[in-house]
């Protein structure tokens, strides 16, 4: 695994840190952020999609993250693509 940070959300305070990461050897977006809150995951939860299970798999997580951060996910997207301007 390659780790390369690509940017932590511009307005963190302490103990609060929204992160994007790109997994350069798999070409991944490793993301922390704020947990949902039961209410949130409930309503993520109930969704029917084509091809897609309903429910939230033990092994996958809802996550939030500000809209302010979203330049970082497109820096990170360009990353993982290999498209990125340098």
């Amino acid at each position: 695994m390659k780790l390369r940070f690509i940017g932590i959300d511009p307005n963190t305070g302490t103990g609060e840190s929204p992160t994007v990461w790109v997994d350069e050897s798999t070409s991944e977006l490793i993301i922390q952020g704020w947990k949902p809150g039961p209410e949130l995951e409930a309503e993520c939860s109930v969704f029917e999609l084509p091809g897609h299970a309903m429910g939230i798999p033990d092994h996958e997580a809802v996550i939030r993250i500000p809209a302010r951060m979203v330049p970082l996910l497109r820096k990170a997207c360009d990353v993982a693509e290999g498209t990125e301007l340098r």
